[in-house]
């Protein structure tokens, strides 16, 4: 049996002609990944129409008017009605935030849709995004033996970067692969 190794806190860069136009160019940051199943959240797809100060108002939480610059994520396709708020480590609710890579975290409670928005007690750099892409047993694994995806370190500037669209190509540009080089053709050798 091969060693399991785990992508926890790496990104997941999608190949050209993936296959499922839910994750053409998309990068998403795998924050669980064991032997039975992953779950990972897509940084680069703003949910169209939804601000974070609306979500906010919504749930009755105070918001300052800047919350209406802060785009809000569609995480991927899974519970696309659950939020959950990805921030730097430097901010924790115990029992309730899951760190993971490099100084990442993510919480699924209002108290971090609050802390959001408080610039001295809230986390250093956050942001709040709707469902997760989530892997069965061996389904990354597979994915990934059929070159679907690239895997990246996950770059914090990158991860909280609000250039949504230029997402896909940075992360490319940071393995040192250009985008017009790749073809949506697989195959093994």
């Amino acid at each position: 049996m091969d060693e399991f190794h785990s992508l926890t806190g790496r990104l997941l860069v999608a190949m050209p002609g993936i296959g499922d136009p839910r994750f053409e160019h998309a990068v998403i940051l795998v924050c669980a990944h064991r032997p039975d199943h992953a779950m990972g959240l897509r940084l680069d797809r703003p949910a169209p129409g939804v601000d974070l100060k609306a979500v906010l108002t919504k749930l009755e939480t105070p918001a300052p008017d800047s919350a209406a610059d802060r785009a809000v994520m569609v995480g991927g396709p899974v519970e696309r009605e659950r939020g959950f708020v990805l921030h730097t480590d430097d901010w924790l609710v115990e029992d309730a935030s899951l760190s993971f890579g490099e100084g990442l975290a993510m919480t699924g409670t209002r108290e971090a849709l609050a802390a959001m928005v408080d610039p001295t007690m809230g986390p250093r750099r956050s942001m709040l995004l709707l469902g997760y892409a989530g892997w069965g047993e061996g389904q990354l694994e597979d994915e990934l033996g059929d070159n679907v995806w690239l895997t990246a370190e996950a770059d914090a500037d990158l991860v909280f970067d609000p250039d949504y669209e230029g997402k896909w190509a940075k992360a490319l540009a940071g393995l040192g692969v250009d985008p017009a080089q790749l073809s949506g053709q697989s195959g093994r050798a």
